[in-house]
């Protein structure tokens, strides 16, 4: 089941990107058919409904960020995977990672033997990608489209606000971000090539926008120790250590 209204966002992402609702589809036919019938949604339910969690990108604060973060490992982390090179580095495994397998191969393939729980979106543009998935341990599907079968719709458009929608689809008490920043500036983790930068900087303006509008309807708490975004109160880290306690 889709969010009410989804349907308008998803059309006005089609034609803002120029994409192809048809490779959207094929896209998404050709996932569900590699993945396995599993119960990887009660375990996220297990994870996060009533819960604090933390939505990690892979923005510029995302470097002052992993510090704390270090400090919370019995925190639900939700993690674009954009982000995931450095938060293993740093020794930080993501409890559920977001991804449309563009992000580091082989630190996704490490964690894909692990217990972390992959969200793997079917786009048009991965359709050559999604094999990787066989690699993934515990992997559930996603779609900007019509779901169906092993196919969900949580909401979204980049990793790192879909991984927003996902925390208030399975009721999460408190979403608290963190590497979440929209603004001009592109994080180093994030890796955009140069050419690619106009239609990153694009990409983000259209995910502040999705994640405004989810403020106006959620039930969770929305907080943000990045760059500042309506609907999401901005807290500092101390703040963090209180609301999180």
């Amino acid at each position: 089941m889709m969010i009410l209204g989804w349907k308008k966002r998803y059309y006005e992402i089609l034609k803002e990107f120029k994409y192809s609702q048809k490779k959207d589809k094929e896209s998404s036919i050709i996932l569900n058919s590699i993945l396995k019938k599993t119960n990887v949604n009660k375990k996220i339910i297990t994870l996060i409904k009533g819960k604090t969690v933390l939505v990690i990108g892979s923005g510029p604060s995302l470097v002052s960020a992993i510090p704390k973060l270090k400090n919370y490992r019995k925190i639900v982390k939700i993690a674009a995977d954009s982000s995931i090179k450095p938060l293993v580095a740093n020794g930080i495994i993501p409890d559920i990672i977001v991804t449309d397998l563009d992000g580091d191969v082989k630190t996704l393939e490490k964690i894909g033997k692990t217990n972390s729980i992959f969200v793997v979106h079917a786009h048009g543009d991965n359709i050559k990608k999604l094999d990787f998935v066989k690699k993934f341990k515990n992997c559930i599907g996603t779609t900007q489209s019509t779901p169906f079968d092993k196919i969900e719709n949580y909401g979204g458009f980049t990793d790192g606000d879909r991984g927003v929608f996902l925390a208030n689809h399975f009721q999460a008490k408190k979403i608290i971000l963190m590497g979440m920043d929209f603004g001009d500036r592109i994080g180093k983790y994030s890796e955009t090539r140069k050419k690619d930068r106009k239609i990153k900087l694009m990409k983000l303006k259209k995910g502040e926008f999705l994640l405004k509008w989810l403020s106006s309807f959620t039930k969770a708490e929305l907080f943000t120790t990045s760059k500042p975004i309506e609907g999401f109160k901005k807290i500092s880290y101390k703040e963090l250590d209180i609301i999180i306690t």
